[in-house]
């Protein structure tokens, strides 16, 4: 990942480099397997999103990722937002009310305005999911692009029953350097239990596998991720990694404010996914444990006595801005109650607590709106790393934590790997041969008490705080 140490909003990643990368790991994953390339029967992947590269029209990328992280589109995200608003656009409401900074649109309509000498050759923008499919596959012609679903429902307002993609008025309206960006945007719109097509010879030889084998449609990391820990109907997964993805399944379409979409076959093909999440989580543990010059590690053993609610501070999550519920990158980090003697340990532990505070706040929205939340899965690295986190979590929740037995993240992928290639015949029959399994974190009934109190106070001023920041930015 390319950053910029004046500029919080940049994360870009390098094309090269990421087929460096995968090749590598492929290397690695075959030695570490002890198996022979030409074994292998399928191959899926997923991708971080919304990650926007913008393509020639033999899909060539122009330029470096956009990554999930990358916010510089905020004010082209506040754009749509105001002109869909204006405009009674339904597609919004599907995607939760607010289109954000981290999504499609609003990344190719600020690189456009950003690179005006390379418009000509712009042709138009796909998703790292689907860039990579078509790559692996030999695809260079746009019109036989394999779509994700998944990316563009919940990333670019992409809804079936409303005709697709928004229209090319709409996006003409917002700002005519997008004037025929919707054709553009072809393809096949297809859930991951398609095949998007084989593996080409040339991949196949870069990876020591098959050429031919089948590759289904890509999809997000963490929507797949969910499906690796387990997640059912009645399952709330907590993808906890650099940020969190808090994903669910519902049998039900319903609008739901403030999340990052609802959409039909986006996580399980046969169900509606549902998406939400938080900006930083471990990027603002790293962010902590490097100010005070340490790993996060280090701080994190020295925080496992910790008792709840001992810093006597409050801290917001906010450093990377809002995803969910309030979809405001301009949100800034908040801590309040700091005292001199406090620690950067102190910090990390409030950072915690605010962490899943905020994700309570996150799923009693859910449950406002008719999302049954019978189980909580914290999955991603972290939780497998920081016992600390997932008793926090229990605590503020009042709820057990269910933490796979072994990590699973890309589980989700070998999943859709293995449909593809026939040996399971649904996703639940995967899921029962490969998930893990849990450990429980039961709440302690002390713990619920004091977060009870606690969770009240921020859950006030995390509504007060955003509706004070709208107010005086009018």
């Amino acid at each position: 990942m390319l950053r910029r140490p004046d500029d919080a909003d940049f994360a870009t990643q390098r094309h090269e480099a990421h087929c460096r990368a995968l090749e590598r790991a492929f290397q690695s994953a075959l030695a570490t397997a002890d198996i022979r390339g030409t074994e292998v029967e399928a191959l899926a992947l997923d991708t971080t999103g919304s990650t926007v590269v913008p393509v020639d029209e033999h899909l060539q990328p122009l330029d470096d990722y956009y990554l999930w992280c990358d916010h510089r589109a905020w004010r082209e995200a506040a754009e749509i937002t105001s002109r869909a608003r204006e405009s009674n656009l339904t597609a919004l409401d599907w995607s939760g009310g607010t289109y954000s900074s981290e999504w499609g649109f609003a990344k190719v309509l600020h690189w456009l305005r950003s690179h005006p000498h390379q418009r000509a050759q712009f042709h138009a923008a796909i998703e790292h999911c689907d860039l990579m499919v078509a790559t692996l596959c030999g695809i260079n012609d746009p019109s036989q692009v394999s779509r994700s679903i998944c990316a563009m429902g919940h990333k670019w307002m992409w809804n079936r029953e409303l005709g697709g993609l928004p229209s090319d008025e709409f996006l003409i309206l917002i700002d005519p350097l997008l004037a025929g960006l919707r054709d553009r945007l072809q393809g096949k719109y297809l859930t991951s239990n398609q095949i998007a097509g084989g593996l080409s010879e040339e991949w196949a030889h870069r990876l020591g596998l098959k050429a031919g084998i089948p590759v289904p449609v890509g999809a997000l990391d963490a929507h797949w991720d969910a499906l690796g820990a387990g997640c059912r109907l009645g399952d709330v997964v907590n993808v906890i990694g650099t940020s969190t993805c808090i994903m669910a399944l519902s049998d039900v379409a319903r609008l739901i404010p403030g999340v990052s979409g609802v959409v039909p076959g986006s996580i399980h093909p046969g169900k509606v996914g549902i998406e939400a999440g938080l900006s930083a989580v471990g990027d603002l543990f790293d962010a902590i444990a490097r100010r005070a010059g340490g790993t996060v590690a280090a701080l994190a053993e020295r925080i496992q006595n910790y008792r709840a609610g001992q810093t006597g501070l409050m801290r917001f999550a906010w450093d990377n801005g809002d995803r969910c519920v309030l979809v405001n990158p301009q949100l800034r980090g908040i801590t309040l109650g700091w005292r001199l003697n406090h620690t950067a340990e102190d910090e990390l532990f409030a950072a915690i607590e605010g962490t899943a505070f905020h994700t309570r706040i996150i799923l009693e929205r859910l449950q406002e709106f008719a999302v049954p939340i019978e189980r909580v899965i914290n999955a991603g690295g972290i939780p497998q790393r920081n016992a600390t986190l997932n008793r926090v979590y229990a605590g503020v929740l009042g709820k057990p934590i269910l933490v796979p037995a072994a990590d699973t993240t890309s589980l989700g992928a070998a999943i859709f790997a293995f449909l593809a290639a026939g040996a399971f015949k649904s996703v639940e029959e995967a899921q029962d041969a490969l998930s893990p399994g849990y450990r429980v974190i039961e709440p302690a009934p002390g713990d619920v008490r004091i977060y009870e109190d606690l969770f009240a106070r921020f859950r006030e001023l995390y509504f007060k705080f955003a509706t004070d920041e709208v107010e005086e930015s009018a």
